[in-house]
């Protein structure tokens, strides 16, 4: 667990995602599947989990979006596109079948668009992974989901993703001056900027 200016980052436990605490607000959830780690992690973190008021998932997915139930009283937030998906709770596009599991809690309380604000981010629409994946950007972090990852890594095309989406994302994001790169699986990192472009050109080579 680290802290980057105001964002409280929570390494993904087995399968789940990472998740980013901002003030009352978390970013992704994970899978959900060990009920304990995240509520620990969060109070390690100085919060109450009953005190998080919003989910903000950067995406449909099971690992991102199965530990909603976790917070009950939490208002829901995801992409208008993938609204329809989240709400079906056996949709495939959610992926649960890969884990066996189908989302507990498939309520949507906000559906967010392009340049709509979470606290003091942006809301990127970053579509390539999934149809209505977001990155959240407040000029300096970059929470990108499963767009882009450290090291040259990007998301995967083969549960619902499209090449085109993706290509046009990463034409988005290597416009941005990015410091801190936090993607939804695997390490953060200082060099955002350096790691979204090699990500593109290793995308792009395929």
């Amino acid at each position: 667990m680290e802290k980057i200016n105001n964002v409280i980052c929570i390494e993904g436990f087995g399968a789940d995602s990472n998740c980013f605490l901002i003030d009352d607000i978390i970013i992704d959830t994970g899978t959900g599947m060990d009920k304990n780690y995240l509520h620990l992690k969060i109070k390690e973190s100085g919060f109450n989990p009953d005190d998080i008021s919003m989910i903000v998932n950067t995406h449909c997915h099971f690992d991102h979006a199965g530990g909603n139930y976790l917070f009950p009283e939490a208002m829901v937030a995801i992409h208008e596109k993938e609204v329809k998906y989240i709400e079906n709770e056996n949709d495939p596009m959610t992926v649960g079948f890969m884990f066996g599991k189908s989302i507990e809690r498939h309520d949507v309380d906000l559906k967010l668009k392009e340049g709509d604000k979470i606290a003091n981010f942006e809301v990127l629409h970053t579509p390539g992974h999934s149809p209505g994946g977001i990155s959240l950007w407040d000029g300096e972090i970059l929470i990108s989901g499963d767009v882009v990852f450290a090291n040259g890594g990007f998301g995967r095309l083969d549960i619902g993703g499209n090449p085109e989406d993706m290509a046009n994302s990463f034409k988005k994001l290597q416009k941005l001056d990015v410091k801190y790169l936090l993607p939804g699986h695997g390490p953060w990192t200082d060099q955002g900027k350096k790691h979204i472009e090699l990500a593109g050109q290793v995308f792009s080579s395929f």
